[in-house]
């Protein structure tokens, strides 16, 4: 399909196609629908763990991280293959893998079918996302590009939201397996739809894809994740995990030494060099590091503890929206202001901050104080994250800025992937019964403030870290 793209890329005559209202819809719908299926599988971690797959807190982890882990390492060579062959081609190809990686998981019958049909959504989202962005881009005109951009970052959001309330009503409604058939149809429908209403842009045949580097990229997060998720299980200084580690650090350095001798790499380490990208890309994957860590437990806390309903727990997560919804503006006028490292510090010490104070609710919290601590946490995250953004994009030439928007998501999935197995791992490692029982619910909630208050700690000690970065930088100019 790729390669057909191509063809039909290298072959568009008559004027330059243009952004239509329909083309715009049809391209935040792909984007939503990926968007959406991030969140919605945390509402139905109930349902899964009480399901007949029986999966272990670990795989339950897996089934949640499958999806974000191979995101996260396929999304700059799956850019790039968009680029060299058709994006429009790589949209549709996505939206198949995504279909099928629906149909995969809803098909399970072990928990390992179940991990293996997201990790497919995964690779489909990974060529969904760079190839909507890049298509919103070439098609909009300069005067009314970034208000298309606007609406696509928008609807990132609006994916998060939709995923909280339609895994929710799954879960109270139907079943789990229905979410995921759901994907399907869905999938077809979108893939028919962006065939008749998407032009295509002209590809670029000297994009690199660099299959080495991204095999490297991924094999190092693979294996770290693996070993932060199965230290509990198998015991921290096990032969296997401590081989996890070393694996990932292995890679990690491989992949660095290839990046710098390759004369295309997938992604050239020098480019850390500057301070302020360095500062930039951790700050992103901090925020994403906290929230999907709050993510993963937020409906496993409001059904077990709060005793809501599936889909009053999705819906209940409005107030992290509403932060992440309306503090960007405000952080990108103080930026304006002031520069950006007070947005940067103040936002992120409040990520940290509120992950500590819902690390001191319990089952007798009100879900309004609950939700006040949701709030401090989201803002922050939103406060910080216009200049953050935009640090990586202007720290980086012009010519390289479809590499600054792939480095932006990866820092997100990446931390986001992070954020699920270390949160996963230490509550697992405190909490081995059951949360359903009503008698195990303050044992559950004591490990799961333990778990919170952990990645409150990283955060802020991370916050401090991008904040001294900014500094460096202002100091060495």
């Amino acid at each position: 399909m790729l390669r057909h793209a191509e063809l039909q890329d290298r072959a568009v005559p008559g004027p330059a196609p243009t952004l239509t209202r329909a083309t715009l819809l049809v391209l935040c719908a792909c984007v939503l629908v990926a968007q959406a299926m991030v969140a919605a599988v945390n509402l139905l971690i109930p349902q899964l763990a009480a399901s007949t797959l029986h999966p272990t807190p670990g795989q339950l982890l897996w089934a949640v991280d499958a999806y974000v882990i191979v995101f996260a390492a396929l999304l700059i060579p799956a850019g790039a293959l968009g680029d060299r062959y058709g994006r429009k081609g790589a949209l549709m190809s996505g939206l198949g893998l995504f279909a099928a990686g629906g149909a995969v998981s809803a098909l399970a019958t072990t928990p390992a079918v179940l991990i293996a049909g997201r990790g497919l959504c995964g690779a489909g989202a990974a060529l969904i996302m760079p190839a909507t962005m890049s298509l919103l881009v070439h098609l909009s005109p300069p005067e009314r590009r970034a208000q298309a951009l606007a609406t696509w970052t928008l609807t990132i959001g609006l994916g998060g939201l939709t995923g909280n309330i339609g895994g929710g009503l799954a879960g109270q409604y139907l079943t789990w397996r229905a979410l995921f058939w759901a994907v399907v149809p869905l999938g077809g429908l979108l893939a028919l739809i962006v065939a008749r209403t998407v032009p295509r842009t002209p590809s670029r045949p000297d994009a690199s894809v660099d299959p080495v580097g991204a095999a490297l990229l991924a094999g190092a997060l693979l294996a770290v994740v693996y070993g932060i998720i199965e230290g509990p299980g198998f015991g921290w200084g096990s032969v296997r995990v401590l081989a996890a580690f070393g694996a990932g650090a292995a890679l990690l350095a491989a992949f660095t030494l290839y990046g710098l001798r390759a004369a295309r790499p997938l992604l050239d380490p020098r480019i850390f060099r500057s301070p302020k990208l360095r500062a930039g890309t951790l700050g992103i994957g901090t925020g994403f590091f906290g929230l999907f860590a709050l993510f993963y437990v937020n409906p496993q806390y409001l059904q077990y503890a709060k005793g809501f309903s599936p889909a009053m727990a999705g819906l209940a997560i409005i107030p992290v929206t509403t932060g992440l919804a309306v503090m960007p503006k405000l952080g990108a006028r103080l930026a304006q202001r002031t520069g950006p490292r007070l947005p940067i510090g103040v936002g992120l010490a409040m990520v940290g901050a509120g992950l500590l104070l819902l690390a001191t609710v319990d089952k007798d919290t009100p879900y309004l104080v609950y939700a006040v601590y949701l709030l401090v946490m989201s803002a922050g995250a939103g406060l910080s994250a216009p200049s953050l953004t935009l640090t990586v994009v202007a720290e980086l030439p012009a010519h390289q800025a479809g590499l600054g928007s792939g480095l932006n998501t990866a820092a997100r999935e990446i931390g986001a992937a992070l954020g699920v197995a270390v949160f996963g791992t230490v509550l697992a490692s405190r909490f081995q019964g059951d949360p359903r029982d009503p008698a195990q619910v303050t044992a559950f909630t004591d490990a799961m403030g333990v778990a919170l208050a952990t990645v409150g700690v990283v955060a802020l000690l991370a916050a401090a870290t991008v904040t001294m970065g900014y500094r460096e930088r202002a100091g060495a100019s």
